[in-house]
């Protein structure tokens, strides 16, 4: 019984850990999100003449991987961005891999 009850509560607690890591990833991505170039990813799409991420993203138009070459090739109007992003401040005080930084605005998005 007492096994039982240790491995509940170390379930529950990797549970709240990892919802924990998601929600301070998103909160990394809003600022990844919020920065970048200075003036921040939604200064172009956050306009209707340009690409929607978060719609492009919920409606499944835009798979992480495409959304990560985007980032590290560009692609028509749309610069590098990824060396831009590893410059900010909560990227490089979190100490993440570009992959990470990735995932983080792309989970910001997703949301």
């Amino acid at each position: 019984m007492k096994k039982l009850l240790i491995a509940s509560a170390g379930i529950a607690l990797v549970a709240l850990s990892a919802q924990a890591n998601a929600a301070a990833d998103a909160e990394i991505g809003k600022k990844i999100y919020d920065r970048a170039f200075g003036r921040g990813c939604g200064a172009c799409h956050d306009i209707s003449s340009n690409p929607q991420l978060r719609e492009l993203i919920k409606g499944g138009k835009l798979d992480r991987a495409k959304f990560g070459t985007v980032l590290k090739e560009g692609k028509n109007g749309m610069p590098k961005a990824v060396e831009q992003i590893m410059s900010l401040g909560p990227v490089k005080k979190e100490g993440l891999t570009e992959e990470q930084a990735i995932d983080a605005v792309y989970d910001y998005l997703s949301k």
